[in-house]
C-alpha cells in the first residue's frame, strides 16, 4: 500500500478506546499526530495531546490553533469524540438528547469547519467521521445516539459535494460491536445475544477499525468519498 508518511493527523477523543488506537496506528505509519482530550492529557506516546471540548467552539479553536503552531495544518481529521446517554425514548430527557447531538454531531461540524480552511488551501484533505452501525441499523434506547450518528452520513456526503473538487474526501466509518470498555461491561447474557447477531461470530477489535481508517486516509483511497464503510462483522449488512 502506498502512503505519504509525513501528514498531520488530528484525532478527537484520542486518549482512549478506538480513538487512541487510531492515533497509535497513524504514529506507527510515520505520521505526525495530535489528539484531543477534555483533560489535555492521556494521549499515546509520540502524539501531541491538546485540551479540547468539542461542545465549546472557543476551546476547539484554541486546540486546533495549538496543533497548527506545533505541527502545521491538519491534513487528516478523524472525528471520533462522542458520548452516550442511553434511555428508552419515553424516559429520555430533552437534555439527554441535545447533549448527545451537541457532542456527536454538532461537535463534529465545529471540528470539520475549523480544519477545513487549511485543507482547502492545501487542496488535499481527508475527513473521516466515526459513526456506528447503530446510526444505520437503529437501536432501542439510543434514539439520541443513533440520530447523531446517522446525521454524520449526510454531513460527509454534503461535504463531498462542497469540497470534493479541492482534493478533499469525506467518509464515514461505522463500527459495530468493538471490544472496548463498553463491551467489557456487558453481561454474559448480553454478550451471547449480540454475538448471535454478528455473522463473523466475534466482536471487532480496535485494530480492525484503526486499519480501515488509516487506509481511508491513504493515497490508495483518494477516489473514495461520501462512502459509509462498515466495520461490523456483517451485523448491519449495508443498512
Amino acid at each position: 500500500m502506498t502512503d505519504t508518511t509525513d501528514r498531520i493527523v488530528l484525532v478527537t477523543g484520542g486518549n482512549r478506546g478506538i480513538g487512541r488506537r487510531v492515533a497509535e496506528e497513524f504514529l506507527r505509519r510515520g505520521h505526525r499526530v495530535a489528539v484531543t482530550s477534555r483533560s489535555g492529557q492521556g494521549g499515546p506516546d509520540g502524539a501531541l495531546t491538546v485540551r479540547a471540548d468539542v461542545t465549546d467552539a472557543a476551546s476547539l479553536d484554541a486546540a486546533v490553533g495549538e496543533v497548527e503552531r506545533e505541527l502545521g495544518d491538519v491534513g487528516v481529521l478523524v472525528a471520533n469524540a462522542g458520548i452516550t446517554r442511553d434511555r428508552l425514548v419515553l424516559r429520555m430527557t430533552e437534555d439527554d438528547f441535545t447533549a448527545v447531538v451537541d457532542t456527536n454531531l454538532t461537535g463534529v461540524f465545529r471540528t470539520v469547519k475549523r480544519v477545513l480552511k487549511g485543507q482547502i488551501r492545501a487542496r488535499w484533505g481527508r475527513i473521516i467521521l466515526l459513526s456506528s452501525v447503530v446510526g444505520l441499523y437503529g437501536s432501542a434506547g439510543q434514539v439520541n445516539y443513533a440520530s447523531a450518528k446517522a446525521g454524520l452520513v449526510g454531513m460527509a456526503r454534503s461535504l463531498t459535494r462542497e469540497v470534493g473538487s479541492r482534493g478533499i474526501t469525506a467518509n464515514v466509518v461505522a463500527p459495530g460491536f468493538i471490544e472496548t470498555d463498553m463491551t467489557a461491561e456487558l453481561t454474559d447474557e448480553q454478550r451471547a445475544r449480540y454475538l448471535a447477531a454478528i455473522p463473523a461470530g466475534r466482536f471487532g477489535s480496535v485494530e480492525d477499525v484503526a486499519r480501515v481508517i488509516a487506509w481511508l486516509a491513504s493515497d490508495d483511497a483518494g477516489y473514495i468519498s461520501g462512502a459509509v464503510i462498515p466495520v461490523d462483522g456483517g451485523l448491519g449488512m449495508g443498512h
